[in-house]
């Protein structure tokens, strides 16, 4: 067996509860960068997160080409958006697409922080969507439900509106 690359790679995101698909991301960078033999650290986002490049005032260009240029960036694709089409619309991602690696998920699924916390908030089993740890945690901690938002246990995003849990918290590992 061919002798692997070391591989450190940086993610960003709300992962507000984290799921299962949240996790792939590193899976499915770390598979990609290891068949290209690429290694170093690399930032690792979500073609959702990609598009917020293009949003004003979120990020700052000479960030946004610090990430690119210094450490480059592992984009996974989700369904719904278009990453190579991201990277056009910009004239520094365009720049710098060749440190830029766009991985397709081969397993294609859209579990979504949104829609766990909606289900959750419903009463709704998220077995199998979120790691079990995940689960405990959500469940001692009283997050995203019906009580917990009627009790005000959550915090207002930049529109206003309460996110249930507060800031992403690592939950405990089930060692």
């Amino acid at each position: 067996m061919k002798s692997r690359i070391p591989v450190v790679l940086l993610a960003c995101g709300s992962f507000n509860p984290i799921t299962n698909m949240h996790l792939r991301l590193f899976e499915v960078a770390r598979d990609h960068l290891h068949q290209t033999a690429v290694p170093e650290l690399k930032f690792l986002c979500g073609a959702d997160v990609l598009k917020t490049f293009q949003t004003p005032n979120l990020w700052k260009d000479e960030h946004i080409q610090e990430i690119v240029e210094k450490f480059g960036l592992v984009c996974v694709g989700r369904a719904g958006h278009d990453p190579k089409g991201y990277i056009m619309g910009s004239p520094i991602l365009q720049r710098y697409q060749h440190n830029i690696h766009l991985v397709r998920e081969p397993v294609q699924n859209e579990i979504s922080a949104t829609y766990i916390r909606s289900a959750l908030r419903q009463g709704q089993s998220v077995k199998y969507l979120l790691p079990d740890s995940v689960i405990a945690y959500i469940k001692n901690h009283n997050l995203y439900s019906r009580d917990s938002s009627q009790k005000g246990n959550g915090t207002r995003n930049s529109e206003g509106k309460t996110r249930q849990g507060g800031p992403a918290t690592s939950p405990p590992s089930s060692s």
